[in-house]
């Protein structure tokens, strides 16, 4: 079987004052001043969309919500971060490998105009978005007509990656049903992923405050259909058309929180690899268990349910791997069930010790 893989990962960034960057003290111009400096690839085109509002050129671009005037010309993009997209490989190594040398470039950019990328995957200071000034009615309608992006409020104050995994020689009817499998099991492995303990000023009362308020209103898996017959009707969205040939059959599970060590990513991409292989579970789900993501995000693996549900599954794509190399990469994962550790652990052990969350900010990456 074929498979191809893509990364999409969100960056959140100080400023010179040591100020967490958001919308509320940095301009679609300050951002766009990285960008600016950071290199075009000739043929991204062909597998990375670029928009309508030309804002997603490159492998970076601004992640915001764009503002129109009252007609589809965008007047202004209010900015939460930079986004980082990979290319599509057919192997988890490469993607990991662009990914760093993508990363790597952002960081020394930045860093030369005041601004240090740091992990978190929700605001640790904004609770929630509001648009100012308000949004007019075009917008309205704009936001009326896709159900999804009713929750700008949601995405503007999240950080986290998307992971892509494409299956070219399978039929859209199983790329489907592998969607609603990993919606039905992400509760259990978003944990492996939890880096957002930190909420309006101070730290949260559980592991990840973006799952807790995210999952449930977006989706946590989206696949990429041809067909305008083949959508599931749902809110959140299980299915999209495809904007791009090169989107036919993806899923993007959206689900995780970001990570600073992208071996995790290279360890979830390959649990995800092997639940697609993977026959032996058969929960199904169209829209994410919000309740039950809610648990999760507070109590992550000490919650029994949680962590034996995350063995299980851990189990059964190791199992599904079988001999395949990437089954090496699960590594992490395993340590980390053992441990029952995550990256919000951590944060929280930094917080505690240094007293402020941009202190404990400034040690990731």
């Amino acid at each position: 079987m074929t498979f191809l893989f893509g990364v999409e990962h969100e960056v959140a960034f100080l400023n010179r004052d040591g100020k967490f960057a958001d919308f509320t003290c940095t301009k679609f111009a300050d951002f766009a001043q990285i960008i600016d400096r950071l290199p075009t690839y000739a043929d991204d085109h062909l597998q990375l969309r670029v928009g309508d509002a030309g804002i997603r050129s490159k492998r970076w671009y601004i992640e915001g919500f764009e503002r129109f005037s009252d007609s589809d010309k965008v007047i202004d993009c209010t900015s939460k971060g930079i986004e980082i997209r990979t290319t599509i490989h057919s192997d988890i190594q490469g993607v990991i490998k662009e990914l760093t040398t993508s990363f790597e470039l952002l960081r020394e950019v930045a860093g030369e105009l005041g601004f240090l990328p740091v992990l978190t995957s929700f605001n640790p200071y904004k609770t929630v978005f509001a648009p100012y000034p308000p949004l007019n009615n075009y917008e309205i309608k704009q936001l009326q007509a896709y159900p999804d992006e009713q929750t700008a409020y949601i995405y503007m104050v999240t950080y986290g990656p998307d992971l892509n995994i494409s299956v070219p020689d399978l039929p859209i009817e199983q790329v489907i049903d592998i969607g609603k499998k990993l919606t039905y099991y992400s509760p259990y492995i978003v944990p492996f992923s939890y880096s957002s303990p930190f909420y309006n000023g101070t730290l949260w009362e559980g592991l990840s405050v973006r799952t807790f308020i995210r999952t449930g209103k977006r989706p946590a898996a989206l696949v990429f259909v041809p067909e305008e017959e083949q959508l599931i009707k749902s809110a959140p969205s299980l299915t999209k058309i495809a904007r791009l040939p090169a989107e036919i059959g993806r899923i993007e599970f959206k689900a995780f929180d970001s990570c600073d060590d992208f071996s995790t990513y290279a360890a979830l991409l390959a649990l995800l690899k092997g639940l697609i292989l993977d026959k032996s579970l058969f929960g199904r789900a169209i829209t994410p268990d919000a309740s039950l993501h809610q648990i999760s995000a507070k109590e992550g693996f000490d919650n029994k349910d949680i962590l034996m549900n995350a063995r299980e599954i851990l189990q059964a794509a190791e199992v599904s791997l079988g001999d395949d190399p990437d089954v090496e990469l699960l590594a992490p994962l395993k340590l980390m069930l053992e441990q029952r550790q995550t990256k919000s652990h951590q944060l929280i052990e930094l917080f505690q010790r240094v007293g402020s969350i941009e202190d404990a900010l400034k040690q990731t990456y």
